[in-house]
């Protein structure tokens, strides 16, 4: 008999039907009450047995993990905290599951627990939850940009630019690590590698999207991209999500104006189709907050937070505004920030761009006009800047409670200055000649943003760190799955 999944059972208000339904044991209570899941929902069926009528055998085999196929009536629920069950006549065990062995017991597990056991982590509630949260974001990023033309470019995970300029990349190699070919100078020979010279995991597939945006108008990436950076804090993977579109003729104003509708839409769109996941993740969280000291508790829900960011317009501050904001701030003259503003130019901590959005603001905001030395090449230098104070065309989105979300901005379109820029920062117009002919041949007024999609997830989810909105972290000292 084909199965339903359980989301349509419970949704189904008719019953005194035969139905069948598949799933994961939660809960065996009493020898009579199945807790089943299928991970359709976070809500479980109960499935009532007749044990006095079920063979010993099977009733024993009945446990937390246990895959399992129950045929019976459906009935209107006589318990509480559900509308429907199963009134099973018929069950068959599909998988045995040993719960002396079986890691995901029905209680409270760590965080850390669970990322040792991230193949089974996601048959618990929170994990569940989390999962299908980010299936529903990753669609609603493409049902965005589909509905208002944007074509999907799949580009490289393989380059040999780094778009960034970070230098802290994969390799990626087939030469041997014994007796690896070398140059007269003593250097790799890349020339007998694989690809003919020195290659990479991609940091970012921005630079290749906008060959693609100079021919299409509007394109976007959506794809993995990679960071070998050594850090082993809760905001950085060495794998990740990268959500990247770039769009032919926007300047800065139309990229804050994409940007801002965009999260909203993906928000908006989550918040309707996930309502029982957020629901619960929200509770697990304000169960969380009740464990921190008072000063260190948010101020707001999961759901006012989300809706905080629905309800408000971004607001729009240049840089300069926003360090003269922060050096006058109360936490920076009592010297209550780990990093002290003194002045112009310094690189902003999550700890500032919270306090911009959290405190002051009480608002999301969006950052402009940044220092160009602090910048990507790639960012436009604007014009009739102070000397020692230029600024580039460049553009960050911050949220409350994760600060930096998204990083933008309008294009360097000028061959000229992108070459100095270039020069300048000791990158060789040989290395990126084909970046450089999109200036040379139809050059035009382009922008485009770069949005971590874990990061994303992490907001949505109200988790605190991102190895845990992944499905398999990976991390300094850490590939294992």
């Amino acid at each position: 008999m084909k199965h339903t999944k359980i989301i349509d059972l419970l949704n189904n208000t008719k019953t005194l039907q035969e139905v069948t339904a598949k799933g994961w044991v939660r809960t065996f209570r009493n020898n009579q009450f199945i807790a089943l899941n299928d991970g359709s929902t976070i809500n479980n069926i109960q499935c009532v047995v007749d044990f006095e009528n079920t063979a010993e055998e099977v009733l024993k085999r009945i446990t937390t993990g246990a895959a399992v196929s129950v045929t019976g009536t459906l009935l209107e629920s006589q318990g509480k905290g559900q509308s429907v069950e199963i009134q099973v006549s018929k069950i068959e065990i599909l998988g045995d599951s040993n719960p002396e062995e079986y890691p995901i017991q029905p209680k409270r597990h760590s965080l850390e627990f669970l990322r040792e056991n991230a193949h089974l982590r996601v048959r618990t509630n929170a994990f569940s939850a989390i999962m299908r949260v980010r299936s529903t974001l990753s669609f609603a990023v493409h049902q965005y940009f589909q509905e208002r033309g944007f074509f999907y470019v799949n580009t490289p995970i393989i380059t040999g630019s780094d778009a960034e300029g970070a230098g802290e990349m994969f390799k990626v190699t087939a030469l041997p690590f014994d007796g690896t070919p070398r140059t007269e100078e003593g250097k790799v020979n890349y020339k007998e590698d694989f690809f003919g010279k020195e290659t990479n995991l991609t940091v970012s597939g921005q630079l290749e999207a906008e060959t693609y945006a100079m021919a299409l108008g509007q394109v976007y990436t959506f794809g993995p991209t990679f960071r070998a950076e050594n850090s082993n804090t809760s905001r950085h993977l060495a794998e990740f999500w990268m959500i990247e579109p770039e769009v032919a003729f926007n300047d800065l104003d139309a990229n804050m104006d994409l940007a801002e509708d965009f999260i909203k839409y993906v928000i908006k769109y989550t918040l309707d189709k996930c309502a029982d996941d957020l629901k619960f993740l929200e509770e697990r969280l304000l169960q969380e907050e009740k464990s921190k000291p008072q000063a260190e508790r948010s101020e707001m829900s999961l759901l006012e937070k989300l809706n905080f960011v629905l309800d408000n317009n971004f607001k729009r501050v240049s840089y300069t505004e926003a360090i003269d904001i922060l050096k006058n701030s109360t936490p920076n003259k009592k010297k209550k920030f780990n990093y002290i503003i003194e002045e112009w130019g310094a690189d902003l901590q999550s700890e500032h761009e919270r306090f911009l959005v959290e405190k002051h603001f009480k608002c999301p905001v969006i950052l402009f006009d940044y220092p160009a030395n602090i910048k990507a090449f790639y960012m436009r230098l604007n014009e009739n800047t102070e000397p020692g104070k230029e600024t580039v065309r460049a553009m960050d989105i911050l949220f409350p409670g994760i600060g930096e979300i998204v990083g933008g901005s309008q294009r360097e379109e000028r061959l000229d200055v992108l070459i100095e820029k270039m020069k300048a920062l000791g990158i060789e117009e040989e290395e990126l000649w084909w970046y450089l002919d999109t200036r040379r041949f139809g050059s035009a007024v382009h922008s485009g943003f770069g949005l971590g999609f874990e990061r994303l997830v992490l907001f949505v989810t109200g988790m605190t760190n991102i190895r845990d909105v992944i499905p398999f972290p990976r991390t300094p000292q850490n590939a294992e799955f």
